[in-house]
């Protein structure tokens, strides 16, 4: 009997559950008989800052560390071991710099004076260490002048911790006269620390400035180039534009240390060197050696937008410095500079050979122009004084090059007065693409995927040009990239996909930081000097960028988007090239949940497949000992008559793809 009432109790259970199973099953529709908008070409890209030693020690391959001795402080980064201060170093020596004229661009050198070359050694720390691989190639360069050439060698040798060579060559300055010298070596050991430690052959003083270490293995061979890991991560995002140099680092915490692209081109060791703005900007992290060597300067974008296939969007002055630091203002009857600097960028970019810009460009070993097809105008200014300076520009820009579509922003914020005061106004112009920023928590990317579900159709497009959740609060150095942040922002996606009438372009920032010199996070791409990984936010990025279709479909429950409901949310497209309807799918539950897709308008063919990122944690994140812990999943997926049944994982993005005929 006991038995008996046991069963029939569990058999009750089991019919309950049923139920509540069925009850929660999510019925979709999508109709693939209209295209509701089609999707931009640059509906998801990227965004560089050089925040984090995200170009000099990142981007940028160069391994040594004020190799022009340009630094506010001319020695910083390097280390003279056996010299002391308040001695003569007669067994030993020691090196200072001279500085030659403050009228040029590399104004410092390196006098180095030898009293015993068996005891004078000059070692660069790098960027937090210089990484080096065993057996990979590196390439040295270096201006010396020997006036009396008592010096007959310099030797360089790669070192580790233990002061152990690892890599070894040296040069014979065999002039009176300034000349550059090159060698190459090759490393014996893998060390993510290592220094490069200088010591002479002879006594006496030598001359140097320009000291260079490059790895061979650069992206696409390039000497002197682009560090390939990091390029490669770029790449595989299959972004639709690559905007550049940054937000905060354009705009300077003065005028005068804003970001200005005409000192950023040309020969390299020509270009000025400069303190980057986020060198001080968070008490959390004093970066004082965090420098700007414009190695990596707009020629090098420019270059890099096209290696990746995504159309370059500059970002430039608008005669503000940033508003949360001085608010410096050009004054309106003085812009003209800055005006004229937004206007020859254009000549850079587009123009042919025949004109000034366009010849430096060809000079710099790019004949072909860039198509460059959008420009910035501020970052993420405010107030009125940003829309007089707004209309002033784009007067200007527009009587010149009227296709050139021009960005505008609307603050920091995507809310309040400074937000709505520069909505209202940039609607009055007839804005074509208006920049927003948000930095939230995950919950608010969540409640706000129908944010550009009531935008005005006919008023300006969007560039939803900033945004990453916050695991803590903005600007906290204790926020993680951790899952939690990553499928709400995939969440919040699906709402900036479904509005592609709307939302032209979209990225998360920051791009990327250094594991041992950053200042800001969450952030997308994480590296150290010898390895990279791409956080899970990168690999929704990824997901939405690699399926973003070319067509945009409805996708509703009951006749109504899904942006929350049941904790689910959704976004569909086709790829008329591939000849798939693309659906993208986010449960932000705790819990599996079906959902069954009933697709109209379209003939299915057998195969399909199925793209998952999950996790079983909210917490749960890449790192450098498990980089690929969140990453996703693909699997075939047979495609059934009628509509398509999927059991979503709790916490995850699913892509369906499905083929037609």
């Amino acid at each position: 009997m006991k038995n008996n009432l046991l069963s029939k109790s569990i058999l009750g259970c089991l019919l309950l559950s049923s139920l509540y199973t069925n009850a929660q099953k999510t019925a979709l529709e999508v109709d693939a008989s209209k295209t509701v908008a089609k999707i931009q070409p640059t509906m998801f890209g990227l965004f560089f800052e050089d925040i984090n030693f995200a170009a000099d020690g990142g981007l940028y391959a160069e391994m040594i560390k004020n190799r022009s001795f340009e630094f506010d402080k001319p020695m910083m980064g390097w280390e003279q071991p056996n010299t002391k201060r308040s001695s003569l170093n007669k067994e030993s020596g020691s090196a200072f710099p001279i500085n030659l004229s403050k009228e040029k661009n590399n104004s410092n050198f390196c006098r180095v004076e030898i009293n015993n070359d068996k005891g004078y050694a000059l070692i660069n720390e790098g960027f937090r260490g210089i990484g080096v691989k065993k057996d990979a190639q590196y390439n040295l360069s270096l201006k010396a002048a020997n006036p009396k050439g008592a010096i007959k060698k310099i030797i360089f040798q790669l070192i580790d911790k233990d002061q152990k060579v690892i890599g070894e060559t040296s040069i014979v300055p065999n002039s009176e006269q300034w000349n550059t010298y090159t060698s190459q070596f090759t490393a014996v050991q893998t060390e993510a620390k290592a220094k490069l430690k200088i010591t002479f052959e002879g006594n006496g003083t030598i001359d140097l400035d320009m000291i260079s270490l490059f790895p061979e293995d650069t992206w696409k061979g390039r000497k002197n180039g682009l560090r390939k890991d990091l390029v490669q991560l770029l790449y595989d995002v299959k972004p639709g534009f690559l905007r550049f140099p940054g937000g905060c680092i354009v705009e300077g915490r003065t005028l005068s240390d804003r970001y200005q692209w005409k000192k950023s081109i040309g020969n390299a060791a020509e270009r000025k060197t400069m303190m980057n703005r986020w060198n001080v900007e968070f008490n959390h992290k004093q970066t004082p050696d965090y420098f700007q060597s414009f190695g990596l300067g707009f020629f090098e974008y420019f270059q890099l937008s096209e290696d990746i296939g995504a159309a370059p969007l500059p970002i430039l002055s608008c005669g503000m410095a940033c508003q949360y630091n001085t608010g410096e203002l050009a004054p309106m009857d003085e812009l003209d500079p800055y005006i004229q600097d937004a206007l020859d960028l254009i000549e850079f970019a587009n123009s042919d050979v025949s004109t000034k810009w366009g010849k430096l460009r060809a000079d710099m070993g790019h004949p072909k122009p860039f198509n460059l097809k959008y420009i910035g105008v501020g970052n993420e200014q405010w107030g009125p004084d940003y829309i007089d300076r707004y209309k002033v520009f784009e007067k200007a820009i527009k009587a010149k090059y009227p296709k050139i579509i021009i960005v505008s922003g609307t603050g920091p914020s995507p809310d309040g007065e400074h937000f709505d005061f520069a909505m209202t106004e940039l609607k009055k112009l007839n804005a074509e693409l208006i920049d927003e920023h948000y930095y939230k928590s995950p919950q608010w990317f969540r409640e706000n995927a129908g944010r550009y579900d009531n935008y005005d159709r006919k008023g300006p497009k969007i560039f939803a040009g900033e945004y990453a959740a916050q695991s803590v609060s903005g600007a906290n150095p204790n926020n993680r990239n951790n899952w939690e942040c990553a499928f709400s922002e995939a969440a919040f996606m699906t709402g900036l996909e479904r509005n592609a009438e709307v939302v032209n372009m979209t990225s998360y920032a920051p791009l990327m930081a250094h594991e041992d010199a950053w200042q800001w996070t969450p952030d997308m791409i994480w590296f150290n000097n010898l390895q990279s990984y791409g956080s899970a936010n990168y690999y929704v990025q990824q997901l939405f960028s690699t399926n973003k279709g070319t067509d945009l479909l409805s996708i509703t429950q009951n006749g109504k988007a899904l942006i929350g409901q049941n904790n689910l949310y959704a976004s569909a497209v086709k790829d008329v090239n591939t000849k798939e309807i693309i659906v993208k799918l986010v449960n932000t539950s705790t819990s599996n949940q079906e959902v069954s897709i009933d697709l109209k308008g379209a003939k299915l063919g057998s195969k399909g497949s199925m793209i998952t990122l999950v996790s079983p944690n909210v917490q749960d994140e890449n790192t450098f000992a498990d980089p690929k812990k969140i990453s996703p999943k693909t699997s075939e997926y047979k495609i059934t008559k009628g509509k398509q049944e999927l059991n979503l994982p709790a916490y995850s993005v699913t892509v369906l793809k499905l083929k037609t005929n």
